[in-house]
């Protein structure tokens, strides 16, 4: 049952956000970079039975991710600004994404040690 609810609310969120950047680009990429999906995931979790320290852990991967997916976005709106295929710049940020992802992990191992 709760798999259900959550495919539909995912769906009504996507569906009233593209609908919002359609006529109001900006607007709608404001409310796309709300952290919408942060907070119902973390609101499912719970409501699941997760526990406290799970959903912190859920929280602090959620803040490690956000460097890389600030970069990839980046690299997406100057390669459009350029003129690039859409597909092209997605995979450059994608590409991107990945090697800050990857570069992130590099330094956090260096300071652990």
């Amino acid at each position: 049952m709760y798999l259900l609810i959550k495919i539909i609310s995912s769906a009504v969120i996507i569906g009233v956000v593209t609908e919002l950047a359609r006529r109001f680009p900006v607007y709608g990429g404001i409310v796309a970079a709300l952290p919408l999906i942060s907070i119902l995931s973390i609101i499912w979790l719970t409501i699941q039975g997760e526990s406290t320290q799970k959903v912190n852990k859920f929280t602090l991967g959620v803040l490690a991710g956000f460097p890389a997916t600030a970069i990839m976005l980046f690299v997406i709106y100057i390669a459009l600004k350029q003129s690039l295929h859409l597909v092209l710049a997605i995979s450059l940020g994608i590409i991107a994404w990945g090697v800050c992802l990857i570069g992130q992990k590099f330094i956090m191992e260096s300071f652990i040690t």
